[in-house]
């Protein structure tokens, strides 16, 4: 860990201190306004905790939802306080603004060891475009900085980066520490052999990870529709499935560079649509019919993809092999998930980026199986990329060695 986190600051520093603190409370609500995932705010707990034993006062921003600048009441994170207030078995302060002189006197007011949570970042005009300006007003609300928000760490905002860059000292929480810990781990000194599965609809949006994990790992499996494009790329029939027409020479060079490291499905579960599965059957990858989609990973594919999980000391998984969110399109990603599971029992490395890769392995109730499951899709696959993540870059260094 190249940052600074939390651990680096001295009771001195901690003791009494507004720590402003970027949280990722971006979670679901139904309806009625109600949590139906509580995932991220459990994950911010051990920062938390960690705060509060020192005797900081915790101040906490975060955004929910894409509310475009104004204050929107069904993004408010009222309901947010309350569940945190509840998993912290504390009280947490809330305040229905975030730049304002109401929210800087509420921090103020603060004692050692209570939290604050302050409205969503969003509601603000400024957040999204870095504005300097609000950068240096929510620098106001502490004296020192911690981004914990990981899922938000690849946006350049003035709550992630701008205020970062104002207020010192800027460190990393647990929570952004275990991700970038287990993220780096994978692609810098991962134990062999080290498998990567990659997924999803588009090969466009995985294109910068395939490139700069093929050098890394030992084999790279391919699942999702995405895989219907290499289909094309070998002068396969693909029927009706998705099918990328300006990014098939580019797999087809992928293919060629990757050689023997990349593999692609044996077979496949189609259907005429994903409105239709009693219509739903394995074939193997030469044998699409015109009619049909891919819609999943077959049977064949995902024994064998099981195998190489369990041969592999690494393991590191984003995008689905399938509809998985529709039974019996489902099956080639519970699969992966059950074999990663296993795999981690055994002492194997394995790691979720995060996204729906993440959600499958929620919904299966696996994620206590997995070595990591990241809390951020977009952050994890750009850092998979070899991007720098600006909620990351603007942390204090560690003095080397």
């Amino acid at each position: 860990m190249r940052k600074k986190t939390v651990r680096d600051l001295s009771a001195k520093q901690l003791k009494g201190a507004r720590a402003l603190v970027r949280a990722d409370f971006n979670v679901p609500l139904d309806s009625n306004g109600e949590i139906t995932d509580d995932t991220r705010i459990r994950a911010s707990l051990p920062t938390l905790e960690y705060l509060i034993e020192k005797g900081a006062r915790p101040v906490l921003l975060s955004h929910l939802g894409r509310p475009k600048g104004k204050p929107t009441p069904k993004y408010s994170l009222q309901p947010v306080a309350r569940r945190l207030g509840e998993l912290l078995g504390t009280a947490v302060g809330f305040v229905e603004s975030t730049d304002s002189d109401e929210a800087l006197k509420a921090t103020t007011m603060l004692e050692d060891g209570e939290v604050l949570l302050l409205e969503n970042t969003r509601f603000l005009g400024g957040e999204e475009t870095n504005d300097p300006r609000l950068a240096r007003a929510l620098a106001e609300l502490g004296e020192l900085f911690v981004n914990d928000a990981f899922g938000a760490a690849h946006r350049a905002h003035a709550s992630t980066a701008g205020v970062c860059d104002v207020l010192k000292p800027a460190v990393a929480g647990l929570l952004m520490e275990r991700e970038l810990d287990y993220l780096e781990g994978a692609l810098t000194n991962p134990a062999h052999p080290f498998v990567a599965i990659l997924g999803g609809a588009k090969i466009s949006g995985k294109i910068d990870v395939i490139e700069s994990l093929l050098p890394k790992v030992d084999a790279l499996l391919i699942g999702g529709a995405m895989a219907c494009t290499f289909f094309r790329a070998m002068g396969l029939e693909t029927g009706r499935s998705l099918v990328e027409q300006d990014r098939i020479q580019m797999a087809r060079a992928l293919m060629e560079r990757a050689g023997t490291k990349l593999i692609l499905p044996h077979d496949a579960k189609v259907a005429t649509s994903v409105d239709a599965p009693e219509g739903a059957r394995s074939v193997g990858r030469a044998a699409i019919d015109v009619e049909d989609s891919m819609l999943d990973i077959g049977p064949r594919t995902a024994e064998s993809y099981s195998r190489a999980i369990a041969s592999a000391k690494t393991v590191l998984w984003n995008g689905p092999m399938g509809v998985f969110e529709s039974p019996p399109f489902d099956a080639g990603t519970n699969a992966i998930a059950e074999a990663m599971a296993k795999a981690t029992a055994r002492g194997t490395t394995t790691i979720v980026g995060g996204g729906d890769s993440a959600a499958a392995v929620a919904a299966l109730g696996l994620e206590s199986k997995m070595s990591h499951v990241s809390t951020g899709g977009g952050a994890s696959l750009e850092f998979l990329e070899g991007k720098k993540l600006p909620g990351v870059e603007c942390l204090d260094d560690r003095e080397p060695g």
